[in-house]
């Protein structure tokens, strides 16, 4: 079939065919009159024309370019409207600076030109930022299920959801909020972002902050209007920059805490959309902030249980009153001096509490024998520290507590149990759990001998530098000496 014409109407014309159309129309006239003069010198030799015959013409070439001017000022002012409207909206986009550099000359053609160079730039960068955002954001949801069931350290994983969330949304810095309920407050957990160094955690009552709107209607918000009290910090005003991007953790119709991030690198505001995918990652956070705190209330149920049991075993033991305690002590204290995490000194000072576990498991005639154990007693006793471990091996959240509790009477030069380890094989943890746990048997009545005094103690430790950790026992020594300094 024949290709069939398609006719546009004028005013739905392309620019480059509406401007061929006024031209070919502009130019009929000029040359129509052009063809009756050379018609005349054709024939006539010459032209011939009065005076109202040429002012007719004249009338005709003067309504012609007029109407020419008129419609092609028309189309070029179509043109000029729309990059003045654009000039409105690109400086919103671009802001003033970048807004001046475009328009710094009054060429409109060369304004739209680099106008489309930026636009086309702007938007393949949003595109990068785009999907850079759902990789990220996907990344997070990834490991929010994935991580949920298997949590161990709560603080960890919301600095990682915190920090993530930072980097995909572009924002200045996040928070992370969680509901103090007995104390009506809110409490920081995670604060990240550029130059915010905050020493101590961010408390607010719930009551008249920022976020009040937020724990009250639990949704989600863009919060575009702050006001901070006297007593807010220069830290805290430079955290949380409207607008900020607000979302509460909710479950079972209750408000567990708020995550908010700051105002976009690039000052672009929040969308509907970024606030919709805040909401579903606030949602799983919830799942596993609370997952979080049952496993913190079980295992301090067990622990609790276990140091009743530990004490019971002390209770059987009555040369060992008050054991547990005096080597959690004295570990603690080492372990400050060797300035350890908060985390080791709390594996510490736990590890300490049930180190001797174990021996809930071995009879009363062994335990309690007034006399030296023979070599089979002996063999049954050393047990103990693996039934200790097994003991404590069924939550997870007490694996660190296994390798203390297993090798507390290890000994540097290979000769203590149950596994024979040497040197640098045996833990720092466990190496100073030992040297603690031999002082305070050393200082304490057992059924065969009395105590030794801290001063012989104290010898006996320096003897015993080969079996125990020598800088350890140093450590400890220097800390017996200057308690002595300060009770003389």
């Amino acid at each position: 079939m024949p290709s069939q014409i398609k006719f546009t109407r004028f005013e739905h014309a392309s620019v480059i065919r509406k401007f061929t159309i006024v031209f070919v129309l502009m130019s009929i006239l000029p040359l129509g009159i052009l063809y009756y003069l050379y018609i005349q010198i054709k024939e006539n030799g010459q032209i011939k024309i009065n005076e109202s015959e040429f002012n007719l013409t004249l009338c005709f070439v003067a309504v012609g370019i007029l109407v020419g001017y008129l419609v092609m000022r028309g189309i070029l002012q179509k043109l000029i409207d729309i990059t003045k409207e654009g000039k409105e909206t690109l400086e919103e986009v671009f802001g003033p600076h970048k807004f001046r550099e475009l328009t710094e000359d009054n060429d409109e053609v060369s304004f739209l030109s680099r106008t489309f160079n930026e636009i086309t730039f702007y938007i393949e960068e949003k595109i990068k930022r785009l999907e850079s955002t759902k990789k990220s954001l996907h990344s997070v949801l990834t490991k929010l299920g994935q991580g949920i069931s298997v949590i161990e350290n709560i603080n960890s994983f919301l600095d990682l959801i915190v920090e993530t969330l930072v980097e995909a949304f572009s924002s200045k810095g996040g928070i992370l909020l969680l509901v103090d309920e007995k104390n009506n407050e809110m409490y920081s957990t995670t604060i990240y972002g550029g130059g915010h160094n905050f020493k101590n955690e961010i408390r607010m009552k719930i009551d008249g902050n920022i976020f009040s709107s937020v724990l009250r209607t639990k949704t989600s918000r863009i919060i575009s209007d702050v006001y901070w009290g006297a007593s807010t910090s220069k830290e805290q005003l430079s955290l949380l920059v409207p607008p900020i991007l607000c979302s509460p953790f909710i479950l079972h119709d209750k408000v567990l805490g708020i995550i908010a991030l700051s105002r976009r690198v690039f000052d672009d505001h929040y969308t509907e959309e970024d606030l919709r995918l805040l909401s579903d990652i606030a949602s799983q956070t919830a799942v596993a902030v609370e997952h979080a705190r049952l496993n913190e209330n079980v295992d301090k149920t067990y622990l609790e249980t276990m140091s009743a049991l530990a004490l019971a075993v002390q209770v059987k033991d009555g040369y060992r009153s008050g054991h547990l305690e005096r080597v959690a002590n004295y570990a603690v204290r080492i372990g400050k001096k060797l300035k350890l995490s908060e985390e080791d000194l709390q594996v510490l000072k736990d590890g300490a509490r049930l180190h001797d576990i174990g021996k809930v498991g071995i009879v009363e005639d062994i335990l309690l024998k007034p006399s030296q154990l023979n070599p089979r007693e002996w063999e049954i006793l050393k047990k103990h520290a693996e039934m200790g471990e097994g003991i404590v091996k069924p939550l997870r959240s007490f694996k660190k507590l296994c390798d203390v509790i297993r090798h507390h009477h290890e000994r540097f030069d290979g000769t203590g149990y149950p596994d024979g380890l040497k040197g640098e094989e045996i833990s720092l943890l466990a190496r100073i759990l030992s040297v603690a746990d031999v002082f305070d048997a050393l200082t304490s009545d057992r059924p065969y001998r009395r105590a030794f005094s801290f001063e012989d103690a104290k010898k006996e430790l320096m003897k015993m530098k080969e079996k125990l950790d020598s800088n350890v026992v140093d450590t400890f020594l220097e800390i017996l000496n200057e308690d002595i300094l300060l009770r003389s």
